[in-house]
């Protein structure tokens, strides 16, 4: 069973505040304050449920980090959609900018890191670029560099792990989720979309989005989605949020209408507009303008609400918990099985073991020599 996400600790808390205060806490030196809890209907409070703000200041001092993928063949808004979603130059475009960027001849892995802050939580927000993907003539095995990528940082952090003197908190450089862009084409996903999350949805969480999606009208747009879903289930790909690791009813229920929404459609952009007195981010045409978190336009909102703003740790508690852990296990027993054979299972030191159990236990566990 995965850890309940910690997001949920400030919503708790808020819940709290009519009963208890933001941050109010026992007064256990006035007298006073004693009487009021022994006559009043506070008496049997015990204070268990301050753990949350505990919890919450921890958190806050140690900030949280989140790192994110993109991927997608050249011209689709990679770059533009993170710098919508946490509206700010966050892409690698936006801080390393190169007008005589060309497509590369074989996939490369670029990342860059920022420290953000919003009313006091800090993050370490990390974006993943992969420029070249599906650019070529001949895209045979153009997944390879990305699953590598991903699977040398959970070599990374496993190797973090086993240390001895290991860090009181390991960097976590794991991917926790790769937003895939699909092209709109309208019609049916391409065989490399679906070898590409046929592959990685099994050792990353994979959000499936349909890049640029104000190029289809509403009616194409919703035969595209269904067509996508139709072709996810024929060909066994589990996309985020996974049906296996729905933790109870309620999230089931929460988590069945966004895989009824999957993939997104989404329409990115950093240019801001006022629309009827009020600033939005949009693309601006000559029938109208597209407004990016209207979402009667587009289904950005929805994409960024699950990603940010409920279930940002859950794809952290998936990416640690299931996927890092496969890969975990599947690394220690390839080691184990270098390993030269424990001598336990050789007949003669069972038979010693039955005979003189005690010395052979001290012989085994403290090198004492038996007598």
């Amino acid at each position: 069973m995965l850890s309940p996400p910690t997001t949920c600790y400030l919503l708790l808390l808020q819940a709290h505040r009519s009963q208890r205060g933001f941050f109010e806490f026992p007064n256990h030196g006035s007298p006073q304050a004693k009487g009021d809890k022994t006559n009043g209907s506070d008496f049997g409070y015990v204070g268990i449920d301050a753990i949350l703000e505990q919890m919450r200041r921890k958190a806050m001092k140690q900030g949280f980090e989140f790192n994110i993928m993109v991927v997608g063949q050249s011209g689709l808004g990679k770059s533009t959609l993170m710098n919508t979603l946490f509206k700010s130059k966050v892409s690698r475009k936006s801080v390393q900018p190169n007008p005589e960027e060309r497509i590369p001849k074989t996939i490369e892995i670029k990342s860059i890191s920022h420290d953000i802050e919003e009313k006091g939580v800090r993050m370490k927000l990390t974006v993943i670029d992969t420029p070249g993907f599906g650019d070529q003539i001949n895209n045979e095995n153009c997944w390879q560099p990305i699953m590598k990528f991903i699977n040398d940082q959970y070599e990374a952090y496993l190797q973090e792990e086993i240390n001895i003197d290991r860090k009181k908190r390991i960097p976590d450089s794991r991917v926790h989720c790769c937003i895939y862009f699909i092209p709109p084409t309208g019609h049916c996903l391409r065989p490399l979309d679906v070898e590409f999350m046929r592959r990685l949805s099994k050792v990353v969480n994979i959000v499936p989005v349909i890049a640029k999606a104000d190029t289809l009208t509403l009616e194409e747009r919703d035969y595209f989605k269904q067509t996508i879903r139709e072709e996810l289930r024929a060909n066994g790909i589990d996309v985020y949020p996974q049906k296996e690791f729905d933790e109870d009813a309620e999230d089931r229920m929460i988590n069945d209408k966004i895989r009824e929404m999957i993939p997104f459609a989404v329409v990115g952009s950093d240019q801001e507009y006022q629309v009827n007195g009020k600033r939005i981010l949009g693309r601006k045409t000559k029938w109208g303008t597209i407004e990016v978190e209207n979402i009667a336009h587009c289904e950005f909102a929805y994409l960024r609400d699950l990603l940010i703003r409920t279930h940002m740790q859950n794809i952290k508690d998936i990416t640690g918990s299931i996927h890092y852990e496969t890969y975990r296990v599947r690394r220690l027993n390839e080691s184990n099985g270098h390993f030269t054979p424990h001598p336990s299972d050789h007949p003669l030191w069972r038979n010693l073991c039955n005979c003189y159990p005690m010395q052979m236990f001290w012989f085994f566990f403290f090198k004492l020599p038996t007598k």
